[in-house]
């Protein structure tokens, strides 16, 4: 497919601009096309030439201005469009376009719990193309009218209120001027749930087979949403833009959520099936808080080309985090963004594929590269510089220049200079020279700490490795007279460190303190190292730190030092050990548990190390559970039961588990521990297909037939690997969330001789698939299917080889890239390991 450049958009946003788009969707033309027919008013400033896009199964009729085109004409995904004279025209494209099962374009799913069919589009980056012929790129908003023929019995969901005409048509009211990119439809006999807010519509929708579980959770999203809509106007001087708000929970969906104006769609695991924490129900909070924000960040102002994805999506996310804070019952959503988003932004910009939060327009030359850049850059580190600005900056101007920046471009598009003009009319801060430093810029600083003794004071020097300037709030930390274990905070105090080599210094009332903590608050993004002697105390007393959100930051510091190679795995290990049965937040202890179990003990130790690392997490856990029988904490209990289930290196206990249908003391087993179980058991060759096959007749589910794939995966048996690898690579049959599931049961450290084979075959067979079936399944063939396990240079030499050699397609290249490079990191540590 021809992807668009950013030179090809500049030159056909000087050439036309587009007024409407009248689109009519028949989708009762059988299981495996639909019909679209596009009506485009366009206008051309000056005689020319351009194309429109389109990714027909069959393009029937093409006419400009009333005169037929020949349909030929199409060049794989571009249709030119010749000789343009200025002034109006109407362009009209009649097509069968394919559905798709990967996620992409108007995806088709039909539920195996009840035999019915919902349909949706996801239609970003370029996506559009499969639905209905567009003029697709970000810039040329324009105003839509949809009508969409649907089946007897289904529901049509769009951007803006639809209305029900008879004989299965639906029409949607015309909406504002949106991108291409936003536009959304979902439709199916949807489960819908239907309220007014402030005078707004509201609904909540989800497929049938899972209207119980949304029917017990929505008056908390309902709130959720209220709350964050209120809170927003407080905020935001423009008005929530559009003419209902939508949510709907859809099967098989790649993103958490996507933005669509109106209507919000989610993936449906949102519906929880089955037990959750408190700190997922949060997780889907935030992602609401996230997506409502977009409606302002993204909807209402987009941006111009796509070098400036961190205006939506570093925006939405400090929005949700911060939000969700002021306006929910969840008010430490920064210790789950501090524990977990935000080391998904540390560990991506340390690869070489990392790139400034806001890269100059050349290094996004084209939308494949675009597309590489939604990453823990443009959402975490994005969203922990605009954490850093308002810390610099103050919340008021920052609103004001948010609210300034809404008003000049409402309804249009926006660049980085753009919102920085906005931000510098209510500030004498220089923030063009913050914007350089801050997003212009890549990688890391480190701030590491040095704490000297004086006559009855002390005196702390911070070193910066880097070169941005930070205000960071420092907290000091002295041993609780009675207990003389307790850690109580003895002052918190603000320290700039400026954009010079100078250093930052800040003296120290009082005797030296027992632990003092750089950034304490998390209000900037770096990473620290302790002193020795706030070190030693942080190792032995770290859950006797008051403060959760401290906590979160010296966690992440003795996760960097591990990544560093600075800290010995079973250090780490030793200290959640110790520590975790103290820890009253529960974002730290999943946090700490899933760094643990899935890198530590995965990756960062040995094979004849991994033993010693599963039975330490088993024995914490086994803990963790003992101490929560008497039911106080049953979101600690349910991710201990997780985690010893996931680490089990015997199949003893858990099998009974299996058997019983249920945890001794509880939890009874639901849907996904029986599934996790299940898995584990599969993995450890304590069961065969005749188990997994009666689960899947118990559980019949999309979700169930998920478990099984992943089960049937992990099989330690040659039939079932081949079974599987031919279903990833091969056939072509497996659906998005069904290649994701055989992939993560594929790849076992415990069957690495059983696997060998496989780890060659990777590389060829990955580049095939992903050139055949595209950018989600080469990312989720990167992302899942990559042989994490087989830490050696063997997997590395391979797979450089096919950097250099084998030409993947840029979803897949990055994510190679990526996993190469945390292959090499692993390497490194364990040999750093082995030299202690």
């Amino acid at each position: 497919m021809s992807v668009l450049t950013r030179d090809e958009a500049q030159t056909r946003a000087q050439l036309i601009d587009v007024q409407r788009y009248e689109i009519d969707l028949d989708l009762t033309r059988g299981a495996d096309t639909f019909d679209s027919t596009t009506v485009i008013g366009f206008t051309t400033r000056t005689a020319g030439d351009t194309f429109v896009e389109v990714r027909p199964a069959a393009l029937r009729s093409v006419t400009l201005d009333g005169q037929p085109l020949d349909p030929a004409a199409l060049d794989d995904n571009r249709l030119p469009l010749t000789g343009l004279a200025p002034g109006p025209h109407e362009l009209r494209v009649e097509a069968a376009m394919a559905y798709s099962h990967t996620g992409e374009g108007m995806h088709r799913f039909t539920d195996p719990a009840d035999g019915e069919t919902y349909v949706y589009t996801q239609l970003f980056m370029e996506d559009v193309q499969r639905v209905f012929a567009a003029f697709d790129q970000p810039d040329l908003k324009a105003v839509f009218d949809l009508t969409v023929t649907a089946p007897d019995g289904w529901t049509v969901l769009a951007n803006s209120v639809t209305e029900h005409l008879g004989e299965g048509k639906w029409q949607a009211a015309t909406t504002p001027l949106l991108s291409t990119y936003l536009v959304a439809v979902a439709v199916g006999p949807w489960h819908s749930l239907r309220t007014e807010h402030r005078g707004l519509p509201f609904g909540l929708h989800c497929r049938r087979s899972l209207a119980p579980y949304l029917d017990a959770d929505a008056e908390e999203i309902l709130d959720i949403t209220r709350a964050c809509y209120d809170r927003y106007h407080e905020k935001f001087e423009e008005p929530y833009p559009f003419d209902s708000y939508d949510q709907a929970f859809v099967p098989e969906f790649n993103a958490g959520a996507m933005e669509n104006p109106g209507l919000v769609t989610f993936r449906d695991e949102f519906v929880h099936r089955s037990a959750v924490t408190d700190t997922e129900r949060q997780t889907r909070a935030m992602v609401i808080a996230h997506e409502m924000a977009h409606m302002w960040f993204g909807d209402l102002v987009t941006l111009q080309w796509w070098d400036d994805i961190w205006l939506n999506e570093s925006f939405a996310e400090y929005m949700g985090y911060q939000t969700l804070t002021e306006a929910t019952r969840f008010k430490d959503t920064w210790v789950d963004f501090g524990v977990s988003r935000k080391a998904w932004g540390y560990d991506a910009d340390q690869r070489p594929s990392t790139h400034p939060v806001a890269p100059d327009a050349e290094a996004v030359p084209d939308t494949a590269s675009a597309l590489l850049n939604f990453d823990g850059i443009s959402y975490a580190k994005g969203a922990s510089a605009l954490r850093q600005l308002v810390a610099w900056l103050g919340e008021k101007d920052f609103l004001a220049g948010i609210n300034t920046h809404f008003r000049r471009h409402k309804f249009a598009n926006a660049t980085l200079a753009d919102f920085i003009a906005s931000l510098a009319h209510h500030t004498d801060r220089d923030v063009h020279a913050w914007a350089d430093t801050w997003l212009r810029t890549t990688g890391v600083d480190t701030l590491t700490a040095t704490v000297t003794e004086h006559p009855g004071r002390a005196e702390l020097t911070l070193t910066r490795d880097g070169s941005r300037p930070h205000r960071i709030t420092v907290g000091v930390y002295d041993r609780d007279l009675i207990d003389g274990a307790t850690l109580v905070r003895r002052e918190l105090s603000s320290l700039d460190i400026p954009d010079n080599p100078v250093d930052g210094e800040h003296r120290l009332p009082g005797p030296r303190p027992a632990l003092v903590v750089p950034n304490d608050q998390d209000l900037t993004y770096a990473k620290i190292r302790l002193d020795p002697h706030s070190e030693e105390t942080a190792l032995r007393g770290l859950s006797r730190v008051p403060d959760p959100l401290t906590r979160a930051v010296l966690w992440n510091c003795l996760r960097d030092m591990v990544r560093d190679g600075e800290l010995e795995p079973l250090a780490y290990l030793e200290a959640a050990r110790a520590h975790l049965p103290g820890e009253r937040e529960l974002a730290n202890v999943q946090g700490v548990l899933a760094f643990a179990r899935t890198q530590v003990a995965d990756r960062y130790t040995t094979p004849a190390e991994r033993p010693d690392a599963l039975a330490l997490l088993t024995d914490l856990c086994a803990d963790l559970i003992r101490r929560t029988e008497d039911g106080s904490n049953p979101g600690l209990r349910l991710t201990a039961v997780r985690t010893l289930v996931d680490s089990a290196a015997h199949a003893d206990t858990i099998r009974d588990w299996y058997d019983s249908g249920s945890v001794p003391g509880g939890p009874e087993l639901d849907p996904e521990l029986r599934w996790r179980i299940l898995g584990r058991l599969c993995v450890l060759g304590a069961v065969d297909d005749a188990v997994i096959e009666a689960e899947l007749t118990q559980d019949p589910s999309a979700t169930g037939q998920e478990g099984a794939a992943r089960c049937r995966a992990a099989l330690p048996d040659p039939d079932a690997k081949r079974a599987a690898w031919d279903a990833m690579f091969t056939t072509d049959e497996l659906s998005n969330y069904l290649f994701t599931a055989t992939a993560q049961g594929f790849w076992q450290p415990e069957q690495s001789d059983l696997l060998h084979p496989y780890v060659a075959r990777y590389f060829p067979d990955a580049v095939a698939v992903a050139h055949r079936r595209g950018p989600a399944v080469a990312d989720a063939a990167g992302r899942w299917a990559f042989p994490a396990h087989a830490v050696d240079t063997h997997t590395l030499a391979l797979g450089e080889s096919c950097l250099e050699d084998d030409d993947p397609i840029p979803a897949l290249r990055r994510k190679l890239a990526d996993q190469l490079d945390d292959l090499a990191r692993a390497l490194k540590i364990r040999t750093a390991t082995a030299a202690y």
